[in-house]
């Protein structure tokens, strides 16, 4: 069976391009309905739209794995304080109550000693493409 995965280009914060090390955030959200799929995209484009204000983000990818009823981010950061400060963001808390019980969130984080976009969205691909 093949599998659709639809990615974003890529939005940039303020630290794309720095360099140094980094902490990427994979966020997989797994909806209970595919009819909340849509309003779930709109409220991330929305922060994405905030995305180049951010303290400490080197920039994202939104992903969507539509007929398996997922969807996230693939987040880059300058540090943990950084997606710490993100996760406390209020328009980020507002969506996250919003869908609150309307599926299960998982994420998993690691640190590279530079962003490299290729070798980045790869790893997290293949993570994304479980079952």
């Amino acid at each position: 069976m093949r599998t659709n995965l639809l990615r974003a280009s890529w939005t940039s914060g303020p630290d794309d391009g720095q360099g140094g090390p980094v902490l990427v955030s994979v966020t997989d959200f797994r909806l209970d309905r595919l009819l909340d799929l849509p309003g779930v995209h709109r409220a991330a484009r929305r922060l994405a739209a905030g995305w180049p204000e951010l303290e400490g983000a080197h920039g994202m990818w939104l992903w969507a794995r539509p007929a398996a009823r997922r969807c996230g981010a693939v987040a880059v950061w300058r540090d943990e304080a950084a997606l710490r400060g993100f996760v406390a963001w209020p328009p980020h808390v507002e969506i996250m109550r919003a869908y609150r019980g309307r599926g299960s969130l998982t994420s998993t984080t690691w640190t590279s000693p530079g962003f490299d976009p290729r070798e980045t969205w790869a790893r997290a691909r293949a993570g994304l493409l479980t079952d």
